[in-house]
């Protein structure tokens, strides 16, 4: 690998990867997929800005798959209208390790990076990417028969970089002792209490995480913007959830539900980034997440006009105990087909 150029006028930079592993440089049509201060591979645009021709390469094929993958999401991010990228001039063994790793295929006599495909890798993404699908045991849990679930993680879960924002959003697993007087607070807050209606002391939402980080088909997130956090989030397995009785869910059915606690966080600018990346860290999370569902309140229409711009559909109302809600799934073919990861309101393209 070669020292990263220093020269380039103004290179536009998008970072790849939690804590910014790589980093995609673009000046004029040359590219640069740099990583601890080393150039690992460099790339040019042709004029239509859908070819990359391969310049510069690793010489471990596994490194360069690295390089294509964060070269790709950054062409896709800066250009949310591109469909496909091919790629020439990629050595023999490049190409069959792409191949083999579902990040390339072959459109005649082409190798070609589909944003569908690309967006469906966990490296640039998810902190423990090398972590493998829990393997499948049923059990029984109060009567609710459903997969073992995998080991909680900590810390950091999830990160991505959101060119419309020029910040990066991350996910981490909430810690009683460093985020309860945040939760607290936004628990408190008469927006949030309106739809949460958990208001209380300091002891009562102690016992409330630790009852959420104890519970194995739950997972508390702490949502980020750069280091600022925004928002309270809570990932579960729908299979053992209260939603489970009112629809057919799958084994590996996802939901979530939300606190944004930060005024400066919220509106639609804010929601095309946490929302559409907290969904994709759920279908990262585990390849054989088919489905997102969730159930707000029938009565919270801006929660249900945000979830449809952001490709969920109504399936019907129904009534919980404590609510009428409305059951709404997000498809996994829908996410990714639809690239719904990139809102319409982008930022443009930096040009060539």
């Amino acid at each position: 690998m070669n020292k990263a150029s220093s020269s380039a006028k103004d290179p536009h930079a998008f970072p790849v990867g939690p804590r910014a592993a790589a980093t995609v440089l673009q000046d004029g049509a040359d590219l640069q997929v740099v990583a601890g201060g080393a150039t690992m591979m460099r790339l040019r645009l042709d004029e239509q800005l859908d070819h990359l021709k391969m310049l510069d390469a690793p010489d471990d094929p596994r490194l360069a798959v690295r390089a294509v993958s964060a070269a790709a999401e950054a062409m896709f991010g800066w250009r949310p209208g591109l469909d496909r990228i091919f790629l020439d001039s990629v050595p023999e063994p490049i190409a069959r390790e792409l191949l083999d790793h579902g990040l390339a295929v072959v459109t005649g006599s082409n190798l070609v990076l589909l944003p569908d495909l690309v967006m469906q890798r966990r490296d640039n993404w998810l902190v423990d990417a090398e972590r493998p699908p829990m393997p499948q045991l049923h059990v029984m849990t109060d009567g609710k028969r459903h997969p073992r679930r995998p080991q909680k993680p900590v810390g950091m879960v999830y990160a991505r970089f959101i060119p419309w924002l020029a910040e990066v959003i991350s996910f981490r697993v909430a810690d009683l002792n460093d985020d309860l007087h945040l939760l607290h607070r936004w628990m408190n807050d008469p927006r949030v209490d309106a739809f949460w209606d958990e208001a209380g002391d300091l002891e009562k939402h102690r016992k409330y995480l630790s009852t959420i980080l104890a519970d194995p088909h739950m997972l508390p997130l702490i949502g980020c913007f750069g280091d600022a956090p925004f928002g309270y989030f809570e990932v579960y397995w729908a299979k053992e959830n209260r939603i489970a009785p009112f629809y057919d869910a799958d084994d590996y059915d996802r939901g979530w539900h939300v606190v944004v606690g930060e005024d400066a966080y919220r509106g639609r600018r804010y929601i095309s980034a946490w929302l559409p990346s907290l969904m994709h860290y759920m279908f990262l999370d585990d390849c054989r997440t088919r489905r997102i569902v969730g159930e707000p309140a029938t009565a919270h229409s801006q929660q249900l006009r945000n979830l449809e711009l952001s490709g969920f559909a109504k399936i019907k109302n129904f009534d919980f105990p404590h609510k009428r809600a409305t059951l709404v799934m997000l498809l996994r073919e829908r996410f990714f087909g639809d690239r719904l990861w990139l809102p319409a309101m982008a930022a443009p393209a930096p040009t060539a």
